[in-house]
C-alpha cells in the first residue's frame, strides 16, 4: 500500500509469490514497491496496463520477468485499486503481509482512519451499509431463513417475524456499520462514526488468494478421458 503526502491519493495492490522465503526478500519487496509507485503516480485502467508502464528504464513487466528469472520463483501482480479522494482523506492498515485495508474517511481523524481500517482487517465487512447489499444476497439469505423458519411449524405471520429478525442480525454481522467496533464491542462502528462527525466513503480490503479456487482434480473423470482418446 502507498499513500500519497496529502493523504488524498493511494494504492492497495496484491503481488503474489509461491513461498514465504521470497515474500520477505528485499528483491520482492523493492519489486512490490516499485509497482506501487508506478500505479499511484500514473494511475493505469487495469494490471495489464500498469504492467507495460515503465519504472526506470525497464518496464514493470521486463522487471518481474527479470525477478522471476533471479529467484526461480512465479510472481505475479494479480490485482490494485486506486483510491482518489475529493471529500476525505485516507486510512491504512497492513495485518503482516497477508491482509490489507485502505479506507477513505470524511471528517476523519489518522488515528480514526487507522482504527477502522484495523477493524476492517478483523471483521471483514461485505460492504459499508445495507443500502450496498446486493438485492441478490438479500433474496438468497431470505430464501434460506425462510426454509429454516418454515420447517419449524410456527403461523405464517411468527415465520415474518423470524425472518425479519434473522435478516437484521446478518446485516448487522456483513455490514461494516452495524458491526460491534473491534477495540469496543459494546459500542458499533456507525456509533464511533457519528461520535466524530465522520462518515465512511469506501474501503478495499485485500487477503493475498482470497478469491483464488484451488484446482480440484477428478481422477475418475481424467482416466476416463484417457480413455476415450485411446478407444
Amino acid at each position: 500500500m502507498m499513500i500519497s503526502d496529502d493523504n488524498k491519493h493511494g494504492v492497495i495492490l496484491e503481488v503474489n509469490c509461491e513461498t514465504d522465503f521470497v515474500g520477505k526478500d528485499d528483491n520482492f519487496l523493492k519489486f512490490s514497491q516499485d509497482v506501487a509507485t508506478v500505479a499511484l503516480s500514473q494511475s493505469p485502467a487495469d494490471v495489464d496496463a500498469l504492467m507495460g508502464m515503465n519504472s526506470g528504464s525497464d518496464t514493470l513487466e521486463d522487471a518481474r520477468q527479470a525477478l522471476v528469472s533471479k529467484i526461480g520463483e512465479n510472481i505475479q501482480v494479480r490485482r490494485f485499486a486506486l483510491v482518489n479522494s475529493q471529500t476525505g482523506v485516507l486510512g491504512k492498515y497492513s495485518h503482516g503481509s497477508r491482509i490489507g485495508v485502505m479506507v477513505e474517511i470524511e471528517n476523519g481523524s489518522d488515528e480514526l482512519g487507522k482504527d477502522i481500517a484495523m477493524h476492517i482487517a478483523a471483521s471483514k465487512p461485505a460492504c459499508i451499509d445495507e443500502n450496498d447489499v446486493s438485492p441478490e444476497m438479500l433474496q438468497q439469505e431470505k430464501d434460506i431463513f425462510a426454509a429454516q423458519a418454515e420447517a419449524s411449524g410456527k403461523p405464517p405471520e411468527i415465520i415474518e417475524k423470524m425472518v425479519q429478525g434473522r435478516i437484521k442480525k446478518f446485516l448487522g454481522e456483513i455490514t461494516l456499520l452495524g458491526q460491534p467496533f473491534v477495540k469496543d464491542p459494546d459500542k458499533s462502528v456507525q456509533k464511533l462514526l457519528s461520535e466524530q462527525s465522520a462518515k465512511v466513503l469506501s474501503f478495499h480490503r485485500f487477503e493475498v488468494g482470497e478469491g483464488i479456487e484451488k484446482k480440484s482434480e477428478n481422477f475418475a473423470e481424467e482416466v476416463m478421458a484417457q480413455v476415450n482418446q485411446t478407444s
